[in-house]
């Protein structure tokens, strides 16, 4: 994870970290592996290299996606409370924004705890948002839909009713059927990188 933090590239490392704990020799000892991950997250300089990893190597892969998400953010859901220390807010955050391919069920029980807390219920939105859009995610439509009203977001929030639309049409993801975000917007299908920069067909970051 320092070569990591060094190179600036995900792909040299944590690919071989990836496959050292799902080897036959894994899996890699969970301090040293989520326990690095977890302090990196909550540190004030953001990696973006430790992010995209994340994202692509962990939680795309749906062997290791749950345990991946359990293990940097779920485990600690019942501690996301107003009044949190910062440091667990900031690894909240990170996480969230970068949650779009983790399945539903391993998240929702953190999204809706995380909505409880005001400074988290941006990154709640995103982790909906980059949910429906991503190529691997996926939402339960009527579950997100209650989670997104509890958010209370301003008025106008970018995308918030466009993704509001599709969630009461009872659609899990943008790849369903593409013409319905295209209709919600009444603009051509979003075709921007999100927040992260990681997800196709994701609308521009609020």
């Amino acid at each position: 994870m320092g070569l990591m933090e060094v190179l600036g590239d995900h792909i040299l490392v944590i690919g071989q970290i990836h496959l050292a704990h799902t080897g036959a020799d894994g899996p890699l000892p969970a301090e040293a592996l989520w326990g690095g991950y977890r302090r990196r997250l909550e540190a004030a300089p953001e990696c973006e290299a430790l992010l995209a990893s994340l994202w692509y190597t962990w939680f795309e892969d749906h062997t290791t996606s749950a345990e991946a998400f359990t293990e940097v953010l779920g485990a600690d859901r019942e501690r996301l409370v107003p009044g949190a220390p910062e440091p667990l807010l900031r690894r909240a955050r990170r996480v969230l924004e970068n949650s779009g391919p983790v399945p539903w069920g391993a998240k929702a029980p953190t999204l809706r705890a995380a909505a409880g807390v005001p400074g988290l219920r941006h990154a709640v939105f995103r982790a909906l948002l980059l949910g429906y859009h991503d190529v691997y995610g996926g939402l339960d439509p009527a579950e997100a839909l209650v989670l997104l009203d509890r958010l209370d977001l301003p008025a106008g929030t970018p995308h918030a009713a466009p993704l509001r639309t599709v969630l009461a049409a009872g659609h899990r993801n943008h790849r369903q059927d593409p013409e319905v975000w295209k209709a919600a917007t009444g603009t051509a299908a979003g075709t921007g990188a999100g927040a992260t920069g990681r997800s196709s067909g994701t609308p521009p970051a609020p």
